[in-house]
């Protein structure tokens, strides 16, 4: 039987690890078709089907759990080890994977990302958006950007001097038609917009004044699970919405969205960045943590 590739076994992981054959082709930078075939040339040479296939989903069998028990740990330890190898190179260059929240990707893609790229041209950096809370290390990321509050305990936390804000904002139409809020509690009788958690709990707007704290399970006859289709229901004036300020700044700066008890938004636990404490890291690693820990505001 002809030996597996490593980019077979690589491959099937990206499958388990994404559930997806689309999402997968596209961390491996190859196109879904080219990874089916890979999969199925490699599961004619084991003999075994490794994923259970249907239109809308795909599943791992009994011999693709048993492969991602035995093969994974092995191939953990061959990027361990690569990842050492990496490390002695004194210039910095390879991928850094990056998972942030989408707010949380537009504050550092200037002032770090860019400023990083111009400095090691050798270096690429594949930065993916997701409004979850997504385990970095199980789903192939170096590096998580989200606000001090959401970083993991087990993770070393670099603190990027950005702190965040709330900002409760509605369509000047939707004012215009059932009018405007001026403290927390007139929202229990509005029409608000609510976004679901990934935890499948709903998310409590928070306000602060002084001394005094309100935590609201705002009323709304929409409930989502995505920030973007909150603020494009909030832009319709279908209810009033809460979004970290960054989301909405456009919106208020072009008039289409209002700002509402602005006094009660003051700033939050700042933005952090994240990642697992490995004893090797690579060159780019190590590079880009220390212009992180230099400062984001500098420009070069």
């Amino acid at each position: 039987m002809e030996r597996a590739s490593l980019h077979e076994l690589n491959a099937v992981m990206a499958i388990a690890r994404r559930g997806t054959f689309r999402a997968a082709a596209i961390d491996m930078g190859m196109s879904t078709t080219a990874l089916s075939h890979m999969v199925a040339r490699l599961e004619s040479h084991l003999g075994v089907r490794l994923f259970n296939r249907t239109t809308r989903s795909v599943s791992l069998t009994d011999a693709g759990r048993l492969f991602m028990e035995e093969v994974g740990p092995a191939l953990q330890g061959m990027e361990t080890a690569l990842e050492a190898v990496r490390s002695r190179r004194d210039e910095p260059s390879g991928m850094i994977r990056i998972n942030a929240a989408p707010f949380a990707a537009r504050q550092i893609i200037s002032p770090l990302v860019t400023r990083f790229l111009r400095r090691y041209p050798d270096v690429q950096v594949d930065l993916v958006t997701d409004a979850r809370l997504v385990d970095i290390v199980a789903e192939g990321f170096d590096i998580g950007v989200r606000v001090a509050t959401l970083v993991p305990s087990d993770m070393i936390a670099v603190p990027l001097g950005l702190p965040q804000r709330y900002a409760i904002v509605a369509a000047p139409d939707y004012l215009e038609r059932y009018g405007r809020p001026n403290a927390p509690p007139d929202l229990l009788h509005h029409r608000c917009i609510r976004v679901r958690l990934p935890d499948g709990s709903l998310f409590r707007w928070r306000f602060e004044k002084g001394a005094e704290t309100v935590q609201l399970d705002v009323p709304g006859s929409l409930t989502l699970d995505e920030t973007s289709v909150a603020r494009t229901a909030v832009l319709e004036a279908i209810g009033i919405g809460c979004f970290m300020e960054e989301s909405v700044l456009d919106d208020l700066a072009t008039n289409k969205l209002v700002r509402l008890m602005e006094d009660w938004t003051p700033p939050i636990a700042s933005l952090c960045l994240y990642y697992p404490g490995r004893r090797n890291q690579s060159a780019a690693m190590k590079a880009f943590l220390g212009m992180a820990r230099e400062g984001t505001t500098r420009k070069e």
